[in-house]
């Protein structure tokens, strides 16, 4: 059990990046079975072969997600209460490898219930969530939060985001690594330096007390507001099923992230938006992609089954690489699809080529020769667009869900590091024997071609724009 004020973990990471979560965490609760009749008391529906789950809730829930991403180790800084149900979470917590720093000293814990049938919640009744007596800052919590590559606030409203003495630490560690704010309409507003905070639309009318339309434009309005009032860096409202809007200057255009379409149980999506922002701040990566990356990981987890899922559905995002990405695809049962090639001027026939390929599985790893390699391969004048830039295009793209740059003339060696169970090539292969598909079936794989778009060359195109230049 873990002791107030000390740290408890399960399996130790020493390598790994270090997440500092702090907020308030809850035991969640679901009652399910099956609704099938209506009661002769009352009309109520009611619930045969009901079974009863727990799992870690509020600020819980988010370390747990945290806690599923490779490579990383999540450090939990909240209270628990000494009860039953508290014990329960810090059980829970530890088997999902979260250390856990515990500022209480006494009370009870709260408790979230849903009574769900057929993937819908029928009830949800809640325990009083009442502010746990809290004691010193630790200096356990100071040392992670000074190890932290990103430190993410998950306040439910409890009362730990008022704590004085950890305030304080939370605006010295948004000096020099990224702070993501998630507020509560019963918490606190961010400490100063926060980079980035995440409010529902919802939490920013609470906040604002904007009465405009609950639109794209009465969002933007209220994050303008919000951003205006907090001593924050920049505000981002989500929008559920509308995906997100980030305001990053009063004066400046807002930027809009619309959200692919999702079902499924959306208790935690908010939470996992949240955990992926922080962790694709911590990569090194702009606010604006960690709020694409952080809508698209929330859709991903509402479509996988939300918090009853074993795990959430991997997505891509700047939070690992393409091995990595691959890795957890393979491991959830997924297909991993791999092309490659140079992609200079990256053209329609590039395009069609790989919106095929990512059709034929669950992930696109897009192999792209590095700027030496292309100037072997294609003489002293090519590429026209460099690596990153090259690489950048492709990662844009809907269908690229990665992209692995490779040193050598051929894919062979970073094919072996991939392991694609698909290996594409345009239809100009077609009736020839790909060179590495020896390579490729020999862990099982295999090489397919699909048709190409006619009159569609990189090299035409730059002889031709050569031409027209030389003509004038």
């Amino acid at each position: 059990m873990t002791a107030p004020g000390g740290p408890t973990t399960g399996t130790e990471q020493t390598d790994a990046r270090q997440l500092v979560i702090v907020g308030d965490a809850l035991l969640d609760r679901d009652i399910t079975g099956t609704a099938d009749r209506l009661s002769a008391e009352a009309p109520a529906p009611v619930l045969a072969a009901a079974r009863s789950t727990d799992r870690p809730g509020g600020a819980g829930l988010a370390a747990v997600l945290a806690a599923r991403t490779p490579g990383w180790q999540v450090t939990l800084i909240c209270g628990i209460g000494q009860d039953q149900p508290g014990a329960q979470l810090r059980v829970l917590l530890d088997e999902a490898g979260v250390e856990v720093i515990d500022l209480a000293t006494s009370g009870t814990t709260p408790v979230k219930t849903r009574v769900r049938a057929a993937n819908r919640t029928l009830l949800r009744f809640d325990t009083d969530a009442d502010p746990l007596p809290l004691g010193p800052l630790p200096n356990s919590a100071r040392t992670r939060l000074a190890e932290a590559a990103a430190v993410l606030v998950c306040d439910y409203g409890c009362g730990i985001t008022a704590h004085d003495e950890l305030r304080q630490a939370l605006t010295a560690a948004a000096g020099d690594r990224p702070l993501v704010w998630d507020p509560h309409p019963r918490g606190s507003i961010p400490t100063a330096g926060t980079a980035l905070a995440v409010p529902n639309a919802d939490e920013a009318l609470h906040f604002t007390g904007h009465g405009g339309p609950r639109d794209l434009a009465g969002d933007t309005a209220r994050a303008v507001q919000l951003l205006a009032a907090w001593p924050v860096k920049q505000v981002a409202v989500t929008r559920g099923r509308d995906g997100a809007v980030l305001v990053a200057d009063v004066d400046g255009h807002p930027l809009a992230v619309p959200s692919r379409p999702a079902a499924g149980d959306t208790c935690g999506a908010g939470d996992q938006l949240a955990v992926t922002a922080a962790m694709t701040l911590a990569a090194g990566r702009l606010p604006s992609h960690a709020i694409a990356a952080a809508v698209d990981a929330a859709t991903d987890y509402v479509n996988a089954g939300g918090p009853t899922a074993p795990a959430a559905a991997a997505h891509p995002s700047d939070t690992t690489g393409p091995l990595e990405l691959a890795a957890r695809v393979r491991a959830r049962g997924g297909r991993v699809v791999g092309a490659g090639g140079c992609f200079d001027l990256l053209h329609a026939g590039h395009l069609s080529l790989l919106d095929q390929a990512r059709r034929l599985g669950d992930v696109l790893i897009v192999c792209i020769n590095s700027d030496a390699s292309v100037r072997r391969l294609k003489g002293a004048d090519r590429p026209v667009v460099g690596e990153r830039e090259r690489a950048a295009l492709l990662s844009a793209l809907d269908c690229v869900d990665d992209v692995l740059v490779f040193a050598e003339d051929t894919p062979e060696k970073v094919l072996a590091e991939l392991r694609p169970d698909i290996w594409v090539k345009g239809g100009d292969y077609a009736g020839r024997r790909i060179a590495e598909a020896d390579l490729v079936e020999s862990w099982g794989g295999e090489v397919v071609t699909v048709p190409f778009l006619e009159g569609h060359s990189t090299t035409t195109r730059i002889q031709h724009l050569t031409q027209q230049a030389g003509a004038r």
